[in-house]
């Protein structure tokens, strides 16, 4: 199973590594993990799990047990954006707060750095984005 893995620091830079690691099955969003267990250049780094995305796109919510699906009732909060009027209620389909086989994306936030900065780890991804003016 291979994991995209958006690793964020505090200033809003974002990195992404593509991961097959199996020993992030069986966490739960909100928990600390070290960096070697996703990838040996990222030992001495500590991340938390802030957040997760199943194949279909259904977003993993803390408060929801286990790694299944449910429908939970929302009345407010980052799940429901619009809401029309008070008292507006919504059914909506999340994943729970465990990592599975069924997630795909998981969004980690680094805690405590390591020896190398992940700009060095990953130079490819410091680079300035293209001009994609045509040339006339």
């Amino acid at each position: 199973m291979v994991f995209k893995i958006n690793l964020s620091e505090k200033n809003g830079k974002t990195f992404h590594l593509e991961t097959e690691s199996e020993e992030l099955i069986g966490k739960k969003i909100g928990e600390k993990i070290q960096g070697k267990e996703i990838n040996s250049d990222l030992s001495g780094y500590e991340f938390e799990i802030k957040g997760t995305s199943d194949k279909a796109g259904f977003p993993g919510k803390k408060d929801v047990h286990g790694p299944t699906l449910k429908k939970i009732l929302l009345t407010k909060g980052p799940f429901l954006h619009k809401i029309p009027h008070k008292g507006f209620r919504r059914k909506k389909i999340v994943r729970g707060n465990e990592i599975s086989s069924h997630i795909v994306q998981i969004n980690l936030l680094v805690t405590k750095k390591g020896s190398k900065s992940l700009e060095e780890i990953f130079p490819d991804q410091c680079q300035p984005k293209e001009s994609k003016k045509k040339a006339e």
